[in-house]
C-alpha cells in the first residue's frame, strides 16, 4: 500500500484528505499554517513541519493550493519537494494554474527523476466532501492508472486529456463556462426584478427551465436570501478569469464572454466581495445599477 502525502489544507484539500483518511490510507499532511492540519490528525492524519518531510515520508504527494505562486513555493523553497525527490516519486498538482506553469513544474519534477500528474478538479466543496468531483489529468498514463484508486475516491470521474499541462488547460476551459453562467443568471435575476417580476417565480421559471442546472441548484438559496457563504471564493474566480485571459492572449483567439465575465468578477472582487461565493457577483451588477 502506498503511503500518501498531501500538501494545502484549504477549503478543497481538507475534505479531500479526509476522504483518503476514511478509506484506511495513511495519510501526510502539511499546512503553511499548521493548524488547519488539526482536524485531520484527529482521524489518523501524520502533521509534518515541511513539505520535504511529506515527500520523503510519502510514495505519492497531492497538491492542492490555491495558485501558482504557492505551488512554486514549495516545489523550490529550501525544504521543498524538489529537494526530496527521487524516481519513485509521483507529484499529483491538483491546483488550478496556468498550463504554462504546469508545463515548467512537471519539468522541474521529471529533472529530478520524478512524475508530475496536473490533476484539478471540477466542483466546489460540497463535490468534494462526497467525492464528487471531476477529476481532469494531464500525464502519463502509468502514474495515472497508479493513482486512479485514489481518484476514485475523491470523485466521481476521470478524464485524462492527455500529456502535462492538459488538465490544466481542461480545468481554465470548464471554469471559463462557470464564470459565464454565473454572470448570467446573476444579470437574468436583475432584468426579471426590474420588469417587476417576482423572485421566487423567477427562480421557479429557471428550475423548470431547460437552463436548468445543478449549479443553479445548488446556488439558489443563495440568490434567494442575497447570502452568498463561500462554496468558490469570488477571488478564486477572478483568478481563474485572468489565466484565461493569459491563455486567449497565448492562443490569439478573441472570446468576448471571457472578457466580459474578466471585468465583472475583477470588479466585484475590488469591490469586497473577494471571500463571497462566486454567485455574489448578482450583488456587483445590482451594485453597478444602484439597486
Amino acid at each position: 500500500m502506498y503511503t500518501l502525502g498531501w500538501i494545502g489544507l484549504g477549503q478543497m484539500g481538507t475534505p479531500m484528505a479526509k476522504r483518503l483518511l476514511q478509506a484506511g490510507f495513511k495519510v501526510n499532511v502539511y499546512n503553511r499554517s499548521p493548524e488547519k492540519a488539526n482536524s485531520l490528525v484527529e482521524v489518523g492524519a501524520i502533521k509534518l513541519s515541511s513539505p520535504k518531510e511529506v515527500v520523503e515520508q510519502s510514495d505519492i504527494i497531492f497538491i492542492m493550493l490555491s495558485n501558482s505562486i504557492a505551488v512554486k513555493s514549495v516545489l523550490t523553497q529550501e525544504d521543498g519537494i524538489l529537494n526530496a525527490i527521487d524516481s519513485e516519486k509521483i507529484i499529483v498538482d491538483m491546483s488550478t494554474i496556468s498550463p504554462k506553469d504546469s508545463l515548467s513544474y512537471a519539468k522541474l519534477v521529471s529533472d529530478r527523476g520524478g512524475i508530475y500528474l496536473d490533476a484539478p478538479v471540477s466542483g466546489s466543496v460540497g463535490a468534494a466532501v462526497a467525492g464528487q468531483l471531476v477529476i481532469l489529468v494531464g500525464g502519463e498514463q502509468k502514474a495515472i492508472d497508479i493513482c486512479q484508486p485514489y481518484f476514485n475516491l475523491l470523485g466521481k470521474e476521470t478524464i485524462r486529456f492527455g500529456t502535462s499541462s492538459k488538465g490544466s488547460s481542461a480545468k481554465l476551459s470548464i471554469n471559463l463556462l462557470l464564470g459565464i453562467i454565473g454572470q448570467g443568471i446573476g444579470e437574468t435575476l436583475l432584468l426579471a426584478e426590474q420588469s417587476g417580476l417576482d423572485k421566487e417565480k423567477v427562480l421557479e421559471m429557471i428550475s423548470l427551465s431547460g437552463m436548468n442546472t445543478p449549479l443553479f441548484q445548488g446556488k439558489k438559496e443563495m440568490y434567494r436570501k442575497e447570502e452568498f457563504p463561500s462554496a468558490f471564493m469570488l477571488e478564486l474566480m477572478t483568478k481563474d478569469l485572468r489565466l484565461i485571459n493569459d491563455e486567449t492572449e497565448r492562443l490569439k483567439i478573441e472570446l468576448p464572454l471571457a472578457e466580459a465575465a474578466k471585468a465583472t468578477y475583477r470588479s466585484a472582487n475590488e469591490s469586497g466581495k473577494a471571500k463571497l461565493d462566486m454567485a455574489a457577483v448578482y450583488l456587483e451588477l445590482k451594485e453597478r445599477n444602484n439597486l
